[in-house]
């Protein structure tokens, strides 16, 4: 087993990502591939929830866009995210902000913390 992890971690390439947490404005570049072009779209918004440990980690973002609330899971080792970008520290007591889901306008902004 403990070799079966060995050549797992030396055949896929870790990614640096900055530190974040739930509450936190996050900015993932990822790849789309339509028909045989490839692009990079951006995904904005808090993340949710951080879950999983090791290469089943995912993390999920949650945006509104026109009026709607979008949530998109992406797993830390994926290969087809480019980039995570920190935009702003969120000031949160919990863990899963399930909650934002039924929250609208200016009852689902998150305080940022003061560095």
């Amino acid at each position: 087993m403990n070799a079966i992890s060995f050549v797992h971690e030396q055949l896929t390439a870790t990614k640096e990502y900055p530190k974040f947490k739930a509450g936190d404005n996050v900015t993932v570049n990822y790849k789309i591939v339509e028909g045989n072009k490839e692009r990079i779209q951006s995904f904005k918004g808090d993340v949710v929830k951080i879950q999983g440990v090791g290469f089943t980690a995912t993390f999920t973002v949650r945006k509104i866009s026109d009026g709607i609330g979008v949530e998109r899971t992406f797993p830390f080792f994926s290969p087809n995210i480019d980039s995570v970008t920190l935009n702003k520290v969120g000031k949160v007591r919990r863990a899963k902000l399930y909650y934002l889901r039924q929250r609208q306008g200016k009852a689902a902004r998150i305080k940022e913390k003061r560095v």
